[in-house]
């Protein structure tokens, strides 16, 4: 993978630290880290969207959701199951800890989360303050010009 450079723009910049601080994760991202779980992101309407992970033999007190500096962070740990030897013959579920992070985007809030059918359902919602939020001015229309007034004319 190559690797970018990018205090040239850090430096020629003022108020991109947002985009840059993107970029710059984007670009490190290790690809073979991300595909675990397995997650869908489904747009409701205009202002809303549900993430869906696929959590598979995690139970709802095994699995944790948090908003912290405009990321959503959810994670899982399997708890030791001790009571019980088990032997698998095949173990195609995958029950490892893991830490998934979603970046969000300003004004954007988590409304509410759900397990239902080993699927971690996370609803968000995009609340724009009123002060943002556009607002129409009113125009006042001048008043009428006074008829008894006489236009002057320029004299050479």
């Amino acid at each position: 993978m190559r690797s970018f450079d990018l205090a040239p723009l850090y430096r020629a910049t003022v108020g991109f630290d947002q985009i840059a601080d993107l970029m710059d994760r984007l670009l490190t991202q290790d690809a073979a880290a991300t595909n675990y779980p397995p997650y869908n992101i489904e747009k409701l309407d205009d202002g809303s969207w549900r993430i869906s992970i696929a959590v598979a033999g995690f139970s709802s007190d095994e699995l944790s959701a948090e908003v912290r500096e405009n990321a959503l962070i959810v994670t899982a740990r399997k708890g030791e199951d001790t009571a019980t030897e088990r032997k698998f013959l095949h173990r195609g579920i995958a029950t490892r800890a893991f830490e998934r992070r979603f970046h969000l985007a300003d004004h954007v809030r988590v409304t509410g989360a759900a397990h239902v059918d080993g699927m971690l359902h996370i609803d968000l919602v995009k609340e724009v303050p009123e002060a943002l939020k556009p607002r129409r001015i009113e125009i006042a229309k001048s008043a009428p010009q006074d008829a008894n007034l006489v236009e002057a004319k320029a004299v050479n």
